[in-house]
């Protein structure tokens, strides 16, 4: 069956390459789907059922930003205003400074900021945490990417201005009137269908990455393997799953990520002012450096590809223009869309790739083949 719009020999060569991770051993099962033209024009899974759903870690941003956007709308969030005026136990420890957009940015100063089970398992444990949260960075001095912690306060804050929990707040604002389905805490006895997450490879030599990068540096004394993967991994325990983790424990179908990028470039349901689309997924916030020395290219949320010497390896691929915005996940989740096109990504994988050399080589290239499937 033909994918509608797009360019059938451009679909084969990115259904092949999609196809050879799970061929050639790099992921029990896959998944790619494109968006056009505020349908699903595309819809592909090798290696399970084509129901399978899929944790997308980070590429869960995507999601959270749109239920947060509606708040700036509706005047009960200001993003300048401090974290501490919505949630006042997180004023303590120099906290008190950091403002809304900061986090949203990524520049909050508590990358690692430690909150896990069975601390997250309840709001009030989640607020106790905050206030024993420091800072190990200057808030608004330093781009550093905050994994989970930033989210956790963002969901926080979600709660606490509209009276109702973060997961049920993203499905009254952002699912339900998209048609999807539930993305985010999923109950324990409607888990069916999700691919667990492994493990593959081992991280790159520090003469592979002198070779790739042009710098020698070991990957594996900066972020031990087991401790990196682990966190990972957890999010195959179906609690973790049911508790949902705003940063990161997203579970969907590819389908369910095009489908929501193709709401960011049409708002179909008139859910946001064109200013906050316009902060959310054109400006460019926080340009501060990232571990790379690169552009940080950071939204009010979300990642722009920009059109700088670093646009290539933000996770947008080559083709995509320099307007592409989006958010990705480890382990290779691809969640994006391109205005210039009209075109939205989502790309998921249960197999995680140790080796971030090949895993970088791989989310080029499909994302570069799914960012160019119209005809010429």
């Amino acid at each position: 069956m033909g994918a509608p719009g797009l360019d059938p020999t451009k679909v084969d060569r990115l259904l092949a390459r999609v196809r050879r991770e799970v061929d050639a051993g790099l992921s029990p099962a896959v998944q790619i789907a494109i968006g056009y033209q505020g349908e699903v024009v595309l819809d592909e899974t090798f290696g399970a059922p084509a129901d399978s759903r899929f944790v997308v870690f980070s590429a869960t941003k995507g999601l959270v930003a749109g239920a947060f956007w509606q708040l700036i709308d509706r005047g009960d969030v200001d993003v300048t205003a401090p974290v501490a005026s919505y949630l006042p136990s997180f004023a303590t420890n120099g906290k008190d400074v950091v403002t809304v957009e900061q986090v949203l940015t990524h520049t909050g100063g508590f990358p690692y900021a430690p909150l896990g089970p069975p601390a997250w398992g309840t709001r009030e444990s989640r607020l106790a945490a905050f206030e024993r949260w420091r800072l190990t960075l200057d808030p608004g001095t330093m781009f550093m990417y905050h994994p989970t912690a930033g989210h956790w306060v963002l969901a926080e804050i979600m709660a606490e201005v509209t009276g109702t929990p973060y997961d049920e707040l993203i499905v009254e604002l952002v699912t339900d009137p998209l048609g999807l389905p539930r993305l985010l805490a999923i109950p324990v006895d409607e888990q069916d269908g999700i691919v667990d997450c492994v493990g593959i490879g081992a991280p790159p030599t520090p003469a592979e990455m002198k070779e790739a990068f042009g710098f020698e540096v070991d990957i594996s004394a900066l972020i031990p393997p087991d401790v990196a993967l682990g966190a990972l991994l957890s999010l195959n325990d179906p609690d973790a799953r049911a508790i949902g983790l705003p940063g990161g424990g997203g579970i969907m179908r590819a389908a369910d990520l095009a489908q929501l990028y193709q709401a960011y470039l049409h708002d179909p349901k008139g859910m946001w002012s064109p200013e906050v689309l316009r902060a959310g997924t054109a400006e460019v916030r926080v340009s501060l450096p990232d571990l790379w020395g690169a552009p940080s290219n950071r939204t009010l949320g979300l990642v722009l590809k920009g059109d700088d010497a670093a646009a290539g390896r933000r996770g947008f691929g080559r083709t995509a223009s320099a307007r592409a915005f989006g958010h990705n996940g480890a382990g290779g989740q691809l969640a994006f869309a391109d205005p210039e096109s009209g075109l939205s990504v989502g790309y998921v994988t249960a197999g995680l790739d140790q080796h971030l050399i090949r895993q970088n080589r791989r989310d080029t290239a499909i994302a570069s083949l799914a960012a160019d499937l119209l005809p010429d």
